[in-house]
């Protein structure tokens, strides 16, 4: 245990809270104009900001801010600067919520118009509420009416959880098209739901056509099980969209082929800022496909590829192709079986994401090397990251300390889950310790199945609790004597509902000759509590 003790002293170096460096501060100016000139709640309400304007508010924010928090930091030398992080923070976003709720400062001689509509001139027209059910050509003419009025400002169509037969896709057709120069949104994820093959493709025919040439920002077609059929179905309006912002075709059956049809068919996606191609059946020749809508998507800021049984080939394309992603703000490609390779080219992609806030890698079998690897490029990259998750990834206390070291580095980190892997006592504590400092938004850790007996789950619950808003620890399917569950339970006896069920708990665990047993777990506890996590300047 001395050895592995030293291993992870020479490889952990120490993290410097405050002051920010010059680069995270504009970094920091950067991503609040980008959300004061983004379209929000606000915007509509009391206008959009320029991006002049919004990056002169962004530095007067970021300025009053760090004078806030230096002041602080200024009467506690002493301290390891988490506490001021915490104020430069909560400083930060309540002046920003400050400047969208003021709006756009109005020139001289000038109105400021917002973007508020009239309630009288609905812009949304949604029958996906009530039960899941069929729809007849009678129930399409009385249920689209409102679509016929004329003047209607329609610019969003929401036909979910209804089933389209061909009686009724006839009675939309002409309706559809009649408005659909006006159309911007337009979702239609599980309409064809229990019909027939031949008749559902007819059904997506229909309004394909009907919908052509409508310059749309967004277009949801999932739920469908289209198959490459389907996808060709919808041809007429996928090659019309230049414009797309945002697409969704999750749950479609989407395969090598399909996803390949969706690349053929679809003309730009320059503008496409959200691709969800969740549960699918695209394997690594679909990936591959799906890499190439990727690599042509400069402003992609949401991307998820989870549950599409890619393998490793297919990972690496996908992740070269991030690599160009530059605005990258959520990535979620968990569940696939991208395997180390595929872990080593998504680590050389990851430093051009500076804007990364959520990050969801669990179930792609990163093991250690890919694992060791990733954490090190997310040390130096993501400043703002806020959701991490990698669960199941077979890490164990070998890369342990690499990811300890990027998590120390993460202080506007909200959730964590690293749960079944084999972290045992010894990553636990190196876990806690890297969150020990700052951290004041974490609200929950998931460190369930990791092979943790008493002294990692001890101390990993010492760390949390003290944490201002944190939810929930869930240190479940673990080894945790009785002793063990005991004091953990004594350290939220005031909070109880912050500590997770404990039901999978298996005091007496597995035995394992490397493992410290019972009599041991202080000290262990003891060895590694006195590490530093620290990070490279």
């Amino acid at each position: 245990m001395e050895s592995t003790t030293q291993t992870f002293n020479h490889r952990l170096t120490s993290i410097k809270l405050w002051p920010p460096s010059q680069s995270t501060r504009l970094l920091l100016v950067e991503r609040m104009t980008k959300n004061l000139i983004t379209p929000s709640i606000f915007s509509r309400k009391y206008g959009l900001l320029g991006k002049e304007e919004a990056e002169e508010d962004a530095k007067q924010i970021e300025d009053i801010a760090f004078a806030t928090a230096n002041q602080h930091f200024e009467k506690e030398p002493d301290g390891d600067g988490g506490s001021a992080v915490q104020i430069y923070a909560k400083e930060s976003s309540r002046l920003m919520l400050e400047v969208l709720k003021r709006g756009p400062r109005a020139k001289d001689g000038e109105t400021i118009i917002s973007e508020k509509v009239d309630a009288a001139h609905e812009t949304i027209f949604d029958i996906s509420g009530g039960r899941r059910s069929f729809i007849d050509a009678e129930e399409a003419e009385e249920l689209l009416k409102p679509l016929k009025e004329p003047g209607n400002a329609y610019t969003k169509i929401c036909f979910s959880n209804r089933s389209f037969g061909l009686d009724a896709a006839r009675v939309a057709e002409p309706i559809l098209s009649s408005i659909r120069d006006q159309l911007k949104e337009v979702d239609l994820s599980d309409f064809i739901a229990g019909r027939p093959e031949e008749e559902a493709l007819e059904v997506m025919n229909i309004f394909s056509a009907a919908l052509e040439g409508c310059v749309l920002k967004f277009l949801d077609l999932s739920n469908n099980a289209m198959g490459e059929k389907g996808v060709r179905a919808f041809g007429t309006l996928l090659r019309s969209q230049h414009n797309l912002e945002e697409l969704y075709l999750m749950n479609d059956g989407i395969s090598e082929e399909a996803a390949r049809a969706v690349y053929e068919l679809i003309p730009s996606t320059k503008k496409l800022r959200i691709l969800h191609f969740h549960n699918n059946m695209t394997g690594d020749e679909g990936a591959i496909a799906i890499s190439k809508m990727v690599e042509h998507s400069p402003v992609l800021e949401d991307f998820r590829c989870s549950s599409t049984r890619v393998g490793s080939e297919g990972g690496v394309a996908l992740a070269e192709a991030l690599g160009s992603c530059t605005n990258l703000k959520k990535l979620d490609l968990r569940d696939n079986m991208f395997g180390v390779e595929a872990g080593l080219a998504l680590s050389k992609a990851l430093p051009a994401f500076s804007d990364l806030t959520e990050i969801y890698l669990s179930y792609l079998n990163l093991e250690d090397e890919g694992t060791e690897a990733l954490a090190n490029a997310l040390k130096d990259s993501a400043p703002s990251l806020e959701v991490l998750e990698m669960a199941g990834n077979d890490i164990t206390t070998k890369s342990a300390a690499a990811l300890a070291t990027s998590i120390a580095a993460k202080q506007f980190l909200t959730k964590l889950n690293l749960s079944e892997n084999e972290l045992k006592d010894e990553g636990a504590i190196l876990i806690g310790k890297a969150l020990e400092d700052g951290h004041g938004q974490l609200n929950e850790v998931d460190v369930s199945t990791n092979m943790i007996r008493r002294a990692g789950a001890r101390f990993l619950a010492q760390v949390v609790v003290r944490k201002p808003g944190f939810k929930l620890l869930n240190i479940d399917g673990n080894y945790i004597s009785d002793e063990g569950i005991d004091e953990v339970k004594d350290i939220f006896k005031n909070l109880p509902n912050l500590l997770g069920p404990l039901d999978e708990n298996d005091p007496e665990g597995e035995e394992d000759a490397d493992e410290e047993d019972a009599d041991n777990d202080d000290e262990l506890e003891s060895r590694l509590k006195g590490l530093e996590i620290r990070q490279d300047e």
